[in-house]
């Protein structure tokens, strides 16, 4: 999907996107020739990043977006409404780790709990819903949720299995497996509408999200592609699943 009959640019938002895996999806996405919302909470990186790109070739501007404040996406979605009127891809990016030493079981704090949620779940249901009338004005709307497979009940049940070896969290694993039903959620409600919604795992990648995990090699690029490819998917695309690069993922 990189253009419609009406001869106007196809739109798109991307949150948490001066940096990292955000900031490749926007890149790649201006690359497509849509008009990209580089959506950031700090007003200052936000425009460094959308300047840079912009550098590149690419038409994307900056625009405060702090998911976890609701004035913030108020606004937001009022710059999308008065400036395009219409929004033809959402990718909820934006995401926390919070602090490891509060999420272990047996001595979880709530507050970092809490704070988890309020960016990885809360925040994609605040933004998808201030949101949604402006997709359902394109011809072909795409939602993207940036997960993780930490957030496969199937995968993290299985001790000998490619995440045997992690630590048991309450807070950022189960923001992800909550953020997968959201998907599955938000699918039901806007397929008849020809509204695509599925979940992009991007896989462990080189970013300031991993800084100090060892043998990370592949790029917040390589991360980006699965998201962008959801996010560009035809018509008769799925819809309310979960995918990573190497195809779809068990919830």
């Amino acid at each position: 999907m990189t253009g419609d009959a009406r001869d106007r640019p196809v739109t798109a938002l991307v949150t948490g996107a001066n940096q990292g895996i955000g900031r490749e999806i926007a890149a790649r996405l201006a690359g497509l020739g849509m008009t990209v919302l580089l959506g950031a909470r700090d007003p200052r990186r936000g425009e460094e990043a959308a300047r840079a790109l912009r550098a590149a070739g690419g038409d994307v501007r900056a625009v405060l977006l702090d998911v976890t404040d609701a004035v913030s996406i108020k606004g937001a979605a009022q710059h999308v409404g008065e400036r395009f009127g219409v929004l033809d891809v959402l990718v909820n990016n934006a995401g926390i780790l919070g602090d490891p030493a509060g999420q272990a079981p047996g001595t979880a704090e709530l507050d970092v709990v809490r704070q988890v949620f309020e960016t990885n779940v809360f925040g994609v249901i605040g933004v998808t819903t201030a949101m949604i009338p402006y997709l359902l004005r394109s011809p072909a709307g795409r939602v993207v949720n940036v997960t993780s497979g930490l957030g496969s009940l199937t995968l993290m049940s299985e001790p000998e299995g490619l995440f045997g070896g992690r630590p048991a969290s309450v807070a950022y694993v189960p923001s992800k497996t909550a953020l997968n039903s959201l998907t599955v959620q938000y699918a039901r409600e806007l397929r008849p509408h020809g509204i695509l919604v599925n979940a992009a795992d991007p896989g462990l990648c080189a970013t300031a999200f991993t800084r100090g995990v060892p043998g990370v090699t592949r790029t917040a690029a390589d991360g980006a592609a699965i998201a962008v490819r959801l996010a560009t998917l035809p018509a008769d695309g799925p819809t309310g699943g979960c995918f990573g690069e190497s195809g779809p993922l068990p919830w």
